[in-house]
């Protein structure tokens, strides 16, 4: 087993950088967040940092990818972002996060920030969000790609933060057989600009995860209007 990780955060034309970016490997187990906080004066920062330091250190401590052990885990981490909040500050953030144990990968989401996966350099699968937009997908009004040019499609329905129970989607298990298992979890300032077949092509130029990720960040560089959001990601390339 080979496992190779990287990860970026960028400030892109915003006041603040309110993303954070987790990971922690450690004897065979690894935990990887993304988060995006929501609230702005720095609020978002201080949302999206808890649930990154808490998933990760939490997971670490019971690397279990149990559904249970993970909702309990994010209930944890929740309630920790709830106790920071004021009545002129309610922060929240989205989160994307990534767990492997051995050979077998869990991932959870609540909100706008995603989780692709690639298997030999070739999309599987993407999560779907918790947003406005993706509601209209689902109703048939637009379609999956129109997502990133729909009016609302920073309205988030899911968040830590949100309430006092934590409502995110967790995976069944991928046990990851021979071959090559490449993860990215980004924010959505990050998968509006990069289109799944460009992660596709840049993925099967590059042997490590920074080069990919680099790729990738010049792509939203050059695509972003001068206002754009926060962007960040990790990418994990693990190779059994």
């Amino acid at each position: 087993m080979i496992t190779k990780i990287a990860t970026c955060s960028f400030q892109g034309g915003r006041d603040y950088n309110e993303d954070s970016v987790s990971h922690i490997e450690n004897e065979g187990n690894i935990a990887v967040v993304v988060a995006d906080g929501l609230g702005g004066h720095g609020g978002g920062q201080i949302a999206s940092s808890i649930v990154a330091d808490y998933v990760t250190r939490l997971f670490i401590a019971s690397p279990d990818t149990d559904a249970q052990n993970i909702q309990s885990i994010f209930d944890i981490a929740n309630n920790a972002v709830v106790a920071q909040q004021t009545q002129q500050l309610r922060m929240k953030s989205t989160a994307v996060c990534l767990f492997i144990s051995g050979n077998v990968a869990v991932w959870s989401h609540a909100g706008d920030s995603r989780l692709y996966y690639f298997l030999d350099d070739r999309l599987v699968l993407h999560t779907l969000d918790h947003s406005v937009s993706q509601m209209a997908v689902f109703n048939g009004e637009i379609t999956q790609e129109e997502i990133r040019s729909h009016e609302d499609r920073n309205k988030v329905l899911r968040a830590f933060g949100g309430g006092d129970e934590i409502n995110a989607d967790i995976s069944t298990p991928l046990t990851m057989a021979t071959g090559n298992h490449t993860f990215l979890l980004c924010t959505d300032g990050f998968w509006e600009y990069v289109m799944e077949s460009e992660m596709e092509l840049d993925l099967a130029k590059f042997k490590e995860p920074s080069e990919w990720l680099d790729s990738m960040c010049k792509r939203v560089n050059r695509c972003a209007p001068s206002n754009n959001d926060n962007f960040s990601a990790a990418a994990v390339f693990y190779h059994n």
